[in-house]
């Protein structure tokens, strides 16, 4: 149904831009052989008109003129639907590909590949690309888990989502609905922003703990979607990044190396542990519970209490 649309809709506009005149819905009607299938009048001019504005959102200006005996006719000027010469410095064009080689998942990177070469038929100049000339280095965003795909989909379309998913405390996964907003990636790790139809609250999800198929929901949003900047500060913020204290852990010797990056100080206790003074943001008890045995929580209270919950959860289940 999707493939037959489209062709439907590139043929009605490769006949409204390869003419030169207007034509009347009776000969656009005669020109293609999806509306010539058409079962009546009727059904044809409601599939005519839904093709003409699905071309109009798409961003095709067509113009409807009317001739002296008062019919409508169609028409799609090619001066009208030209796009305006691309003029990008040799910087600009440096960045262009420098961000066409951060994907180097297939499906993504072939899809850059493409817009690149499009922009470069079109006139963009090469630049030289003193980064590779000169580095070993080349940026790469990794995208290992299944769920990506489906769900940066999801956010560009605004559709809803449901999918399983395991939280750090607990055993078993559980069904959440949500209405996805935006994915950011953090310390190397895909982040999910969106609002929790079911808690009725905003939330984020690791994509790493979403278990099973993303299945699409029809339906339009409930809530309005906030702006990229909050998004990204809320994906930081539940990922544990906005620090509004410290707290001060036991750490056993050679374990916990990404809290050792994070730690302001560190001190050593003998009998092979360490103390550390680390940044304590949202989040951080759901992180420190996946150090397990390696990690004691020291104070404040309230972090010990919540790893403590996370843990007899877990030992529950």
């Amino acid at each position: 149904m999707a493939i037959a649309k489209a062709e439907r809709l590139m043929n009605l506009a490769l006949c409204l831009l390869g003419t030169r005149r207007p034509l009347s819905k009776r000969e656009l009607r005669g020109s293609i052989e999806a509306y010539l299938e058409a079962g009546s009048d009727d059904a044809f001019n409601r599939m005519f008109e839904r093709d003409k504005d699905d071309l109009r959102e798409l961003g095709l200006v067509i113009e409807t003129v009317e001739n002296l005996d008062g019919d409508a006719g169609y028409l799609a000027r090619r001066d009208s639907n030209r796009l305006p010469p691309i003029t990008l410095d040799a910087e600009e064009a440096a960045a262009l590909g420098l961000a066409a080689k951060v994907w180097q998942q297939a499906r993504l990177a072939g899809a850059a590949s493409g817009a690149l070469q499009k922009l470069r038929a079109a006139g963009m100049p090469e630049a030289e690309d003193d980064y590779e000339v000169h580095s070993a280095l080349e940026p790469r965003i990794p995208v290992h888990e299944a769920a990506f795909e489906p769900l940066m989909l999801a956010c560009r379309d605004r559709r809803a989502v449901t999918f399983d998913y395991r939280k750090a405390n607990a055993a078993r996964p559980e069904q959440r609905h949500v209405e996805p907003w935006t994915l950011e990636c953090w310390r190397g790790h895909w982040y999910l922003a969106g609002w929790d139809r079911d808690r009725g609250a905003e939330r984020v999800f690791r994509l790493s703990r979403i278990t099973g198929r993303v299945r699409s929901r029809a339906g339009a949003f409930t809530v309005e979607v906030p702006d990229v900047v909050t998004v990204r500060e809320t994906v930081e913020s539940w990922a544990g990044e906005t620090a509004t204290r410290t707290a001060r852990i036991r750490l056993r010797a050679g374990a916990g190396y990404p809290l050792r990056s994070r730690a302001i100080s560190v001190r050593e206790l003998g009998n092979g542990w360490e103390e550390l003074e680390i940044p304590y943001g949202h989040g951080l008890d759901a992180w420190l519970v996946e150090f397990g045995p390696d990690v004691v929580v020291q104070e404040p209270a309230d972090l010990r209490a919540d790893v403590v919950d996370r843990l007899r959860a877990v030992a529950k289940d």
